[in-house]
């Protein structure tokens, strides 16, 4: 974990506490963005296939997309301390499974990856950086690794 630096730390915890009050919109705008370039994704998620709403109007989108958010970037803000990847609300193993399971590849993770750094630069234009899209494309990659380690 010694890739991840106290400087990139504190980048991630200044753009996440700029956004996490409204976890809720960054967190659609987060998933609208992934299904903008990887339509045939939306197929994974059991609760849109039947849905005839807007996506933006989804119910289940929005508190799945919330709750990705906040797992996501409250592992990346306690990356450093714990010097382990955390996830709060699930396991890794759990985490791992799913992703096994609804056939997740590394395409699916770099298309993410491109979503979270597109989100995240919107939400934050007056802070964002060079150095903070490393800190988050770090602490991504690290998260990544870790449920990749547990997909099987």
């Amino acid at each position: 974990m010694s890739s991840f630096t106290e400087e990139q730390e504190a980048l991630v915890v200044k753009s996440w506490d700029s956004m996490k009050k409204n976890a809720g919109e960054w967190g659609l705008k987060f998933f609208l963005k992934i299904f903008e370039i990887a339509p045939s994704a939306k197929k994974m998620f059991s609760f849109l296939k039947d849905s005839n709403v807007p996506l933006e109007q989804n119910a289940k989108l929005k508190t799945h997309s919330k709750s990705v958010l906040v797992m996501t970037c409250e592992a990346a803000v306690q990356l450093r301390k714990a010097g382990k990847v955390v996830v709060r609300d699930s396991t890794l193993q759990r985490l791992g499974a799913t992703h096994f399971k609804y056939g997740v590849v590394d395409e699916h993770f770099e298309v993410t990856k491109y979503a979270l750094l597109e989100t995240i630069k919107e939400a934050t234009p007056e802070i964002w950086s060079v150095e903070m899209k490393n800190a988050w494309g770090e602490a991504y990659d690290q998260l990544v690794s870790a449920i990749k380690t547990e997909m099987k």
